[in-house]
């Protein structure tokens, strides 16, 4: 895997409960998404078609998000001395879930995005605050 810097990430196997990308699962942590980022070149609004290149450096970006983390874990209130992210009793782990839901089209801040790639797959890991609108289907 590659940072936006490009900075090689060594991972040498993903273990994943939800999306399978081939021969890999990708689990995303938290209160994080990952997001398949809007591709191909643009028309400005002086008619002008900008490369990807250039609409990467924007501030604000686009997609369509392929997976969303579990939220962020919460400690039981009566249990004051214990850690929020250690299980109770029964070894579960509660969560305030995400907002974003899979399916959901997503304009966030470009700068708060890290850009991986996984098998030739383009994709970006944001926490849930850098999203500023999700636009979902309507399925009622």
């Amino acid at each position: 895997l590659k940072n936006k810097e490009g900075l090689n990430i060594d991972i040498k196997l993903f273990k994943i409960q939800h999306m399978r990308h081939k021969r890999k699962h990708i689990i995303i942590v938290g209160d994080r998404v990952l997001i398949q980022p809007d591709t191909g070149e643009k028309k400005s609004s002086a008619g002008i078609y900008l490369p990807p290149n250039v609409i990467e450096k924007q501030d604000v970006r686009g997609g369509i998000i392929v997976e969303v983390g579990p939220g962020i874990p919460v400690g039981n209130p009566d249990e004051i001395s214990e850690e929020p992210w250690k299980t109770n009793n029964n070894g579960e782990v509660k969560y305030i879930p995400t907002q974003a839901e899979v399916g959901d089209y997503a304009l966030f801040l470009s700068k708060a995005s890290i850009e991986i790639k996984v098998e030739e797959q383009d994709y970006l890991i944001l926490h849930q605050s850098a999203i500023l609108v999700l636009i979902r289907d309507d399925l009622s």
